[in-house]
């Protein structure tokens, strides 16, 4: 069986300051490295073949904190960044209200709806990131890993295997920073074992 554990980054800058991120960056908090290093430490008992990161900062950050000294290979995979806002990147969401009214409504409440310009479509986010997990698993077989993405891909994901439409995608629970996630695969089926799990983190603080 392969089992693909899967966490978003630790919490960032941005992140508290209502901010967009994207492809574009920050750096994590203190609160961000402690939950990247509640993680480490609630995975310590599993053996992690390796760990498929995003390779935007923050989740690279949060995929050396989770290795530490076990020597686990960090491979990163750019199919697992964040989805490209383009000119929404580094703004809030008050501003974007105000600049892009209709697709900042469609984007949090009506995501099948959200088109952009510049940017990437939830859709081709998806479609990137599963194809980069089927992959994984044509290459892996079994044994563990640990993917390493961000909020709405992580949610796309989740949403993929859950067999969730778009329209639906934020109807689920809340993909908290370093969270973690189960999807189990026995060579025909999976199943998720693990959804947006945050008890590792309420127990560090």
């Amino acid at each position: 069986m392969l089992k693909i554990y899967l966490t978003r980054h630790g919490e960032t800058e941005w992140n508290i300051q209502g901010k967009l991120q994207g492809w574009n960056d920050s750096n994590l908090t203190e609160n961000g490295i402690e939950g990247a290093y509640a993680l480490h430490h609630h995975l310590s008992d599993i053996n992690i073949d390796a760990i498929y990161s995003s390779p935007l900062g923050r989740a690279m950050k949060t995929s050396e904190i989770i290795a530490g000294e076990r020597g686990i290979e960090i491979i990163e995979e750019p199919n697992f960044k964040e989805v490209y806002l383009g000119d929404w990147e580094g703004r809030t969401g008050i501003e974007l209200e105000e600049l892009y009214s209709e697709q900042y409504y469609n984007f949090w409440h009506a995501p099948h709806l959200y088109r952009t310009e510049k940017g990437e479509s939830f859709s081709r986010v998806q479609d990137r990131a599963i194809g980069a997990i089927h992959k994984i698993v044509e290459t892996r077989k079994s044994g563990n890993i640990l993917i390493v993405t961000h909020g709405v891909t992580l949610k796309l994901i989740l949403a993929y295997f859950e067999s969730r439409s778009l329209e639906d995608l934020w109807k689920s629970k809340f993909v908290k920073n370093t969270s973690l996630s189960l999807i189990e695969f026995d060579g025909e089926e999976y199943q998720i074992a693990l959804y947006a799990d945050s008890s590792h983190i309420a127990d560090a603080y």
